[in-house]
């Protein structure tokens, strides 16, 4: 062995590995029963024993199963033997010293004549050299299994990769954590405010547990940098959620990004920790501002897949078209070469899959809830349509088509300047006319402005160049949504003239003439 390294217990001690393995998957997460035997008064260093605090010592058991027992009788524990008249001892030392003859006779653990395993885990934590070796690998590996073995704060922890048999120190991606308190030489520098929470929830939530992880890249300290799933929650969204962490603008590019954005809104609103002290922007502010610019007219061909039930769209861009038909009919190859063991799949919450669609071919997707293995409500990226299905007709997304090697197709969006009815009827009358005008169309669209969910929009026909919203204006399905901007005012008094036309035409919405003057508020209209 070589003789500068340094002993890590924890692999290197005979079977010390197994026997935390075996405690770790059998007591974390579960309750479990203590039964105080003795408590062990602290105790002074000498030459040959360090000090000791005070040490409580318990019995704990679950399912009627003393753990002490269960650890000695597999090999993977000795029985401290204590003087005659040393009444300190287990409750159950009879029991122990019983499970230890057995594991002896039966050549158990650390009484078995064959070979001890070895460990041979690589730490490659701040190995700059080492880490960028093995970056490209963990990033193709699309998503991978880990064991959380220490947190260092809310957004940095030590990772145990089990099929990699590495250690490996991972950073999550897409937030701005509240940083903890340092030693520095000379001084204690100051943890942030809501730093010792933030730590607190992520031990909570994931230390010593079963994880997933998508490592998308590292920094110069030979960190990795990504996203932590367990049990389908994405721990980045859970601690801005939880108002313990603020987005960072590096997430734009992600896939995560949209629910993100949603969890820092609802955070902002409920003003806690983090956002104790935040105060929404006036909008008289940004008026001036916006006063400036001019409107911004820059159609892109799009091709639409999918209308909602309250009128938002999802479009796939014209210019990437062809990299999805390759991507799909690679994969749906790749899936006929070894199609997948039906019923194999176990579909978890926020798991990028694929689904077999009722045409029998096989399409990118994301499991949105499991309420049983009959009933996964799932979500097609590339299309932006929903569907309920059965986990037999799952199956695991293959790394090589997963969304870092093509991001997800479908984009949602919103029209812009105008309001969607808040009659049920109405707004199904105006559903109906986009279905039948522009799903499965190509059109051209130009975005506005942001909103709060997705972008607003403006859509014109391929051919005739006309304005899709103004259509529903025109034709009295919507209504027209003022907005105080002047860079918008010549489209807006388009759109106004265009309504009061159908106003005066008694068409559809104003069939019974104009209605807002005494029951705008009361339908969720405005004027």
């Amino acid at each position: 062995q070589d003789k500068n390294r340094k002993l890590r217990p924890l692999y290197d001690i005979p079977y010390m590995f197994e026997a935390r393995e075996f405690l770790r998957k059998k007591l974390i997460g579960k309750k479990v029963n203590v039964t105080v035997d003795y408590i062990r008064p602290a105790s002074s260093a000498t030459e040959t024993v360090p000090a000791f605090s005070e040490r409580t010592c318990a019995t704990v058991s679950i399912g009627g199963i003393n753990i002490a027992e269960a650890l000695v009788s597999k090999g993977l524990a000795t029985v401290i033997r204590y003087r005659q008249d040393d009444d300190q001892r287990s409750s159950h030392y009879d029991e122990l010293l019983a499970a230890e003859a057995r594991a002896i006779k039966n050549g158990k653990g650390l009484h078995s004549k064959k070979e001890v395993p070895i460990h041979r885990v690589a730490d490659i934590s701040g190995d700059t050299q080492k880490a960028k070796q093995f970056l490209p690998f963990l990033q193709r590996a699309g998503r991978s299994e880990a064991v959380v073995e220490y947190v260092f704060s809310g957004s940095r922890l030590k990772l145990f990769m089990p099929k990699e048999t590495c250690l490996i120190t991972f950073l999550l991606a897409g937030i701005e954590c509240p940083r903890g308190a340092r030693n520095l030489p000379g001084l204690v520098q100051e943890g942030e405010p809501f730093s010792e929470e933030a730590t607190h929830f992520t031990k909570e939530l994931v230390l010593q547990r079963e994880v997933e992880v998508e490592v998308e890249s590292m920094d110069k300290a030979g960190n990795f940098i990504g996203w932590l799933h367990i049990e389908g929650l994405n721990l980045s969204v859970a601690l801005v959620e939880h108002a313990l962490s603020k987005v960072h603008f590096t997430a734009e590019r992600s896939p995560y990004y949209k629910a993100l954005l949603a969890a820092e809104e609802a955070a902002k609103q409920k003003k806690e920790k983090v956002w104790s002290h935040y105060e929404e922007t006036p909008v008289e502010e940004v008026v001036p501002v916006l006063e400036e610019k001019e409107r911004t007219a820059n159609y892109k061909p799009v091709f639409v897949t999918e209308i909602t039930d309250d009128l938002h769209f999802y479009v796939q861009d014209v210019e990437t078209g062809a990299q999805l038909e390759k991507l799909m009919e690679n994969m749906r190859a790749e899936v006929g070469t070894h199609p997948p063991v039906e019923g194999s799949y176990a579909p978890r919450r926020g798991d990028f899959c694929i689904a077999k669609f009722v045409d029998g071919e096989w399409y990118r997707a994301r499991v949105e809830k499991v309420e049983s293995a009959a009933k996964v409500h799932i979500f097609y990226i590339d299309y932006g349509n929903k569907e309920t299905l059965p986990a037999t007709r799952l199956a695991a997304l293959p790394p090589a088509f997963s969304a870092r090697v093509l991001p997800a197709q479908a984009t949602e969006y919103k029209f812009a300047f105008i309001q969607v009815p808040q009659d049920d009827d109405a707004r199904a009358d105006a559903v109906d006319s986009v279905v039948r005008d522009i799903q499965n169309t190509q059109c051209l669209l130009n975005v506005e402005h942001l909103g709060p969910g997705c972008p607003h929009v403006t859509l014109q026909f391929a051919d005739s160049k006309s304005d899709v919203g103004l259509g529903l204006v025109k034709e009295g399905l919507v209504m027209v949504e003022v907005r105080k901007e002047k860079q918008f005012q010549k489209v807006i008094t388009e759109y106004l003239n265009a309504q009061e036309t159908a106003k005066s035409a008694r068409l559809n919405l104003w069939r019974y003439g104009d209605f807002r003057a005494d029951d705008a508020d009361e339908f969720g209209y405005s004027r």
